[in-house]
């Protein structure tokens, strides 16, 4: 075991060369940013409490952070390194409280850099990774809350489990562990007071903005969501998916599996015992799972597995607590060099991956893109762009790289009643019908097709 004070320096060290790694490594070898990070920031240029596809949070996010970089691409990777560590002190201070033992705490830590949704797939920021902290803290004042039974943590608990139904819905599989949780304590009459009442007001209060928007918009996010999980429509559906994705998920955790092989001793499952806390973890952490594993057999949808990212973030927690009695510490000098291994292979494959793949989004020039529509714009037209129309990707590329920074917008609707006759227009789209409809300046830089309206 390693002495308390080193623990907690190998701890802040371990943070810091993570944030710096996988915030490097895709800035020198990515030309540009990721789908679902262009995507954020294209809503992001036009706030609203929500979007086609998404609750509102993770164009929040990056929208505060172009206020303050501009569109400098390392800023962007800065910012999925912030959520991921953010959770990973949550989860360490959570495993701290749990086995009041800051060596079982920091391997618990050290156990989630073998799930690669955590390191690998962690610098496209998006919808997944902006859960990461609301998961993890929501997790630790539901512990809190039973630990104290205060009304303020029943008030942030109500604040996070709110910010993370506004990053995602799947959250909500969260939140049923929770509730389940609440109501076996409540029959077990560990919960004596009334305080958990405050948790789901705060938390309706949070995202009332957003069910207003769902209303006025038909609930589209809904529409998506379901359209994005549809199966083939056939009987085999409610076995063929589930069975592909349970297998999935055991692929993905074999660097975790491989770590805890090493962690451990031969174990006996008679000698575990049901306590509160792995009560309180089966709730938090295998209850979530189980229920996605059950909506897609009975509903028959398709489960993404980039859905499952925040998932994991009790994993390390969960195998420590339930066996701990069979921790090998002799074996813990081979346990640090797999996770060496690990943490460092990671990046490694990433930056190669990068670097060779020459048909992946981070390398679309973008920025070049958006220079050569500039130098057109400026050619032809005398004021600012204000506003580029069409899919998330062409034309969120153009707000992001523009120098004026428009407002996307997937079409005008509404707005157009409300447009200034000054403002400048880039519609993006099929060529063969921008081309013949156009009525300003058209171009095409394949295989998308620009229609430039301005003032000359």
């Amino acid at each position: 075991m390693i002495a308390k004070k080193s623990v907690k320096n190998f701890f802040y060290l371990f943070i810091l060369i993570h944030l710096f790694i996988w915030t490097l490594i895709p800035s020198i070898s990515n030309m540009n940013l990721p789908l679902d990070t262009i995507e954020a920031l294209a809503w992001g240029s036009n706030l609203d409490w929500g979007f086609n596809k998404h609750p509102p949070f993770s164009a929040f996010a990056v929208e505060v952070f172009y206020k303050i970089f501009g569109n400098q691409d390392w800023a962007f990777y800065l910012l999925s390194q912030i959520f991921v560590i953010t959770a990973f002190i949550i989860v360490y201070k959570l495993a701290f409280e749990l086995f009041d033992n800051i060596n079982f705490a920091f391997l618990s830590l050290l156990l989630l850099e073998g799930i690669f949704f955590f390191n690998y797939t962690s610098p496209e920021f998006n919808v997944n990774i902006s859960q990461l902290p609301f998961w993890a803290l929501s997790v630790y004042f539901s512990w809190r809350c039973l630990k104290s039974d205060k009304a303020i943590d029943y008030i942030l608990l109500g604040v996070f489990l709110g910010l993370g139904i506004l990053s995602k819905y799947i959250f909500l599989y969260l939140i049923i562990g929770i509730k389940l949780l609440f109501i076996y304590f409540l029959i077990q009459k560990k919960i004596k007071s009334f305080n958990f009442l405050i948790t789901g007001v705060v938390s309706l209060i949070i995202i009332f903005p957003h069910i207003i928007w769902l209303i006025e918009n038909n609930f589209i996010t809904f529409t998506y969501g379901m359209q994005r999980a549809s199966g083939i429509g056939k009987i085999t559906d409610h076995i063929y998916l589930p069975l592909i994705f349970i297998l999935k998920q055991l692929a993905i955790l074999i660097p975790f599996f491989l770590m805890t092989f090493f962690l451990t001793k031969k174990i006996n499952l008679k000698k575990i015992k049901i306590n509160q806390k792995r009560i309180f973890l089966f709730f938090t952490f295998f209850v979530p799972i189980i229920f996605i594993i059950l909506t897609s057999i009975i509903m028959g949808v398709k489960i993404r597995t980039m859905w499952m990212t925040p998932f994991y973030l009790l994993a390390g927690i969960t195998f420590i607590e339930f066996f701990k009695k069979f921790l090998n510490f002799k074996n813990l000098k081979k346990f640090y060099i797999i996770f060496i291994f690990i943490f460092f292979l990671s990046p490694i494959i990433y930056l190669i991956d990068s670097l060779t793949n020459e048909f992946k989004r981070t390398d679309y020039p973008g920025k070049e893109i958006a220079r050569l529509v500039q130098n057109k714009w400026d050619n032809n037209f005398k004021n600012e762009i204000s506003i580029v129309i069409g899919d998330e990707w062409f034309a969120g590329n153009l707000s992001y790289h523009l120098r004026s920074r428009p407002q996307w917008m997937i079409e005008l609707n509404e707005i157009s009643k409300e447009m200034k006759n000054n403002e400048g227009i880039i519609y993006t789209g099929n060529p063969k019908i921008l081309r013949s409809v156009c009525p300003g300046v058209y171009g095409t830089i394949k295989p998308v097709g620009y229609c430039m309206i301005g003032v000359k």
